[in-house]
């Protein structure tokens, strides 16, 4: 038997909100699921898919596990996805070469140091 890692799933208060925010950071195309859920399609070889799952509650406590992003241009990047409303938020990380932030809804990922 083997496994194919097809999907990540993302918990979302408002999937239509946070898939389109997503979407563009990635600029990745969205769409709606058969079970009423939204999914990111990835393109091949950037990974599985992104399915945002509707959940009643809001994120309150740190991820378990969160996404790394390795760009060119590490400050661009940044500066980039703040103005697409992401903000700087800090789980205890001092200072590193990679910048934490969160998405609209709180999920933190990192923008790592370009290669």
């Amino acid at each position: 038997m083997t496994l194919r890692f097809s999907e990540v799933c993302i918990d979302a208060h408002d999937i239509h909100a946070l898939s389109a925010w997503w979407s563009t950071v990635l600029g990745w195309p969205a769409e709606p699921t058969d079970d009423g859920d939204v999914a990111l399609r990835a393109p091949a070889g950037a990974g599985p898919d992104w399915l945002f799952l509707e959940v009643p509650d809001a994120k309150t406590v740190k991820n378990r596990i969160h996404f790394d992003f390795t760009p060119d241009d590490q400050q661009a990047e940044i500066e980039r996805v703040l103005e697409l409303g992401a903000r700087h938020v800090d789980i205890g990380q001092g200072e590193q070469s990679w910048v934490v932030l969160a998405d609209p809804e709180g999920n933190e990922f990192c923008i790592l140091a370009g290669e």
